[in-house]
């Protein structure tokens, strides 16, 4: 007579070999990984490119303060604005970030307010939008004395193509997230004359 072997006997060599359930979890984990990975490198380009726009923004702010103000009564765009968005495209294409055509976009004034608005899009994928307040003014108290402080403010809002939403479709089929947003930064610095 032949012996009996249990029943769990029989599968305990299938339950042993852990093989098939290692590439199962694999399987599972990867597209979370990948997830993360790229969520990891997509905000740390954003936070580069938030450092450089601030960069850039103090720098444009610092050097129109030391222009004079002479030229700005001047019917069109004045050349000390045009040297102000020269020094942003300049340091945007050092900084090796796309200039959105910036450098042959004309300035929507207010004369007014002593403002100019640069928005040009070219080859970005949402406007780029530079403005420069020659007549910018805040209140300060000096000595007891309040006094109005007149400044030069420099805005940039910069486009930011983000690639985290080509990758959230593993995690969650359908989903999406805003492909593009505008990083804004601004600088502002009391004129010296």
């Amino acid at each position: 007579m032949r012996a009996r072997v249990p029943r769990f006997q029989r599968w305990k060599p299938l339950v042993g070999d852990a093989s098939g359930s290692q590439l199962l979890e694999f399987a599972v984990a990867l597209p979370l990984l990948v997830v993360f990975v790229v969520g990891i490198f997509d905000f740390g380009a954003a936070f580069n490119v938030k450092q450089k726009i601030n960069n850039i923004t103090r720098e444009a702010a610092r050097f129109a303060s030391t222009l004079p103000e002479s030229d700005l009564d001047a019917i069109g765009t004045p050349a000390s604005i045009t040297a102000i968005r020269d020094l942003v495209e300049s340091h945007l294409q050092a900084g090796r970030m796309n200039d959105c055509g910036l450098a042959t976009a004309a300035a929507v004034p207010n004369f007014a307010a002593l403002t100019w608005t640069y928005t040009t899009g070219a080859g970005c994928p949402a406007p780029l939008v530079l403005t420069i307040e020659r007549g910018y003014s805040f209140q300060s108290i000096v000595l007891g004395n309040n006094l109005k402080v007149m400044s030069t403010r420099v805005t940039l809002l910069y486009p930011y193509q983000w690639q985290f939403n080509r990758v959230i479709g593993l995690m969650a089929p359908g989903a999406t997230y805003p492909g593009v947003s505008q990083i804004m930064t601004d600088a502002i610095v009391p004129n010296m004359d």
